[in-house]
């Protein structure tokens, strides 16, 4: 991981005023309220490093998307977008698909298409070698195209190269099973109402909208509050 004093001192050489937003320090004192962000295991220790003053505490979420059978191909490029853009790092990227029981799989990769280009990133193009090779190892059964890799797994999370895909049955026990996992996901995409759930458009996923707030803890009201 890049360090993050490096992109602050890269940015104080564009603009100078900026490094008065800045204080690095090797121990927090004197301090009003946190907002801190890292793994499951990091938020743990947060949480009870930082239990006296308010606190946001974030944690790994992931998008995820429901294919109900009814997308136009457009709809499948847009998602598209949402998987691959970034090359899948961000926590509002899709990583996991459900799709409904005899759903034709094909469908996606050529709904993926337009990201064809990715492949030609070295460190994309690593990953996606090497999740080919674990799968084989492991023989595991796996769909695959030039790009990418689709694997079918109850896991939320998929590696970098890789999509993780579910079948489903009923649309609405998927809703109930999905809100079990809410406090995982940030986002979902589907290209229809789902009840019980909050979606988004396929391809809306890295435009949130001013009031969608990471992890749905509001900002500004916390900030406003101390």
């Amino acid at each position: 991981m890049c360090c993050p004093l490096f992109f602050i001192e890269q940015l104080t050489k564009i603009e100078p005023k900026a490094s008065t937003y800045f204080n690095h320090t090797d121990k927090l004192k004197d301090y009003d309220a946190v907002i801190a962000t890292g793994s499951n295991n990091a938020a743990v220790h947060f949480e009870y490093y930082f239990r006296n003053v308010p606190h946001i505490i974030r944690r790994n979420r992931n998008g995820i998307a429901i294919i109900t059978g009814t997308e136009t191909e457009q709809d499948l490029q847009n998602m598209a977008h949402d998987i691959f853009s970034y090359f899948g790092l961000g926590c509002r990227n899709i990583s996991k698909v459900y799709v409904p029981r005899g759903y034709n799989i094909e469908r996606l990769f050529k709904g993926f298409e337009t990201y064809r280009d990715i492949i030609l990133h070295n460190k994309y193009k690593n990953n996606f070698d090497y999740n080919v090779a674990l799968f084989l190892l492991n023989k595991e059964a796996f769909l695959q195209n030039e790009f990418v890799v689709l694997r079918e797994s109850k896991d939320m999370v998929s590696r970098i190269g890789s999509i993780h895909y579910e079948y489903y049955d009923d649309l609405n026990a998927l809703s109930t099973d999905l809100n079990n996992y809410i406090d995982a996901i940030q986002c979902i995409v589907c290209n229809q109402a789902v009840d019980g759930l909050i979606v988004i458009p396929p391809g809306t996923s890295q435009s949130p909208s001013i009031d969608t707030y990471a992890d749905n803890v509001d900002t500004i009201q916390f900030l406003l509050s101390l």
